[in-house]
């Protein structure tokens, strides 16, 4: 029998990465325990075949388990993430391969816009993190064309509606909660989103493993990320020390909940949820954006807060529970639109392989065809 010869420490260094315990591995390779503790203090090697089941279950590279040490993984866009008001000291494969996926497809949509004769998108970089919060917040308003708060609606349609919008203006819009068809998880503990503030083809990304209440804050604070040119990883916290982040998300709060207004209808009271209805309402955004905007404002404690958010994670999994698992978006709702159209329209052409534009799509080829009857391309 032929065996594999590869590295155990980087046996147990792709292990520990993909946050598998050693019992965790046994039963997704269905050998032994004490068959991976030997593979790993390299008393035993595992067959080829077992190499490269070893490498598929712990996602890396067949080729990494042959390295004499283990590589330096980086998240290919800056970190600006804050938890708990300290940067996290490591990156998770997931966030750094869903990194990975989005700027390929970024990527290919700058090189499709210059085949257009398209040069830049006006509205990446526009101002810096020096600038007045309110001349950002007016500019992106003018932009979007969008009002300070619709006046019909509830907050779920105006979160659609902006996307709608922020993809007419050019910057594309990517949510997804899962690598590769719900087989590995993103965490919202990680990251809520990401910004790729490129001149030419500027995409924002939401986690949607995140509470569905707190992704309109995420869409705004990294729509304000592409507005200042600095892309970027999120944690969005209240908590930043990170100049920009914080920046952006004053500028989020602002867009969402203008302070005046905010406060001129902001009744003091024992129970400050008194206030949810009503505010929530007024600007159309979910009672966790009102929660956060009153943080910031000082009219409700850092721990009411946080007691407030836990209880609305709390609910987020209750329902989930309740559904039989998350429920997300379709396709289409998960890919930009724009950026859907245009790949599928350049695949059906045949200005690209339709095996190309399904790794981009992350999908079988075989099922393009349906996805352009859907986009109605």
């Amino acid at each position: 029998m032929a065996y594999a010869g590869v590295n155990p420490d980087i046996l147990t260094w792709a292990r520990e990465r993909a946050q598998l315990s050693i019992s965790a591995l046994a039963s997704k390779l269905k050998v032994p325990e004490e068959k991976i503790d030997a593979w790993e203090r390299g008393e035993k090697q595992p067959t080829f075949k077992q190499a490269q089941t070893f490498a598929a279950r712990t996602h890396v590279p067949f080729g990494y388990l042959y390295l004499r040490q283990p590589p330096k993984e980086t998240l290919p866009l800056p970190d600006l993430r804050t938890v708990d008001g300290r940067t996290p000291k490591g990156v998770s494969p997931e966030l750094i391969e869903m990194t990975q996926i989005v700027l390929r497809r970024q990527e290919w949509f700058a090189d499709y816009l210059r085949d257009q004769g398209i040069e830049r998108n006006p509205n990446v970089g526009r101002f810096t993190a020096d600038a007045d919060l309110m001349e950002v917040v007016d500019d992106m308003r003018r932009a979007l064309n969008v009002p300070a708060h619709p006046e019909r609606g509830n907050w779920e349609e105006y979160y659609r509606g902006l996307i709608r919008k922020i993809e007419d203006a050019g910057v594309l819009v990517m949510r997804q909660g899962f690598i590769h068809h719900h087989s590995r998880p993103l965490s919202v503990q990680e990251f809520r989103g990401f910004a790729i503030s490129d001149a030419l083809a500027p995409v924002i990304f939401i986690n949607q493993a995140d509470t569905l209440v707190a992704r309109l804050f995420t869409l705004i604070h990294e729509l304000a990320h592409v507005w200042i040119g600095k892309s970027g990883v999120s944690g969005a916290s209240p908590e930043t020390h990170r100049r920009e982040e914080a920046f952006c998300n004053a500028v989020a709060a602002e867009f969402l909940a203008p302070r005046e207004e905010f406060l001129a209808h902001w009744q003091d009271s024992d129970n400050w949820k008194d206030n949810l209805p009503e505010l929530e309402a007024r600007f159309r955004v979910s009672t966790w954006v009102i929660a956060r905007r009153a943080l910031t404002l000082g009219k409700i404690s850092p721990q009411a807060y946080r007691d407030y958010v836990d209880e609305l994670q709390q609910q987020h999994r209750n329902r989930e529970r309740s559904e039989g698992g998350p429920t997300y978006f379709r396709q289409k709702g998960q890919l930009s639109e724009r950026f859907s159209r245009a790949l599928v329209s350049e695949a059906l052409s045949g200005r690209v392989l339709l095996r190309d534009a399904g790794n981009l799509l992350n999908m079988k080829p075989s099922r393009i065809t349906d996805y352009a009857k859907e986009l109605g391309v």
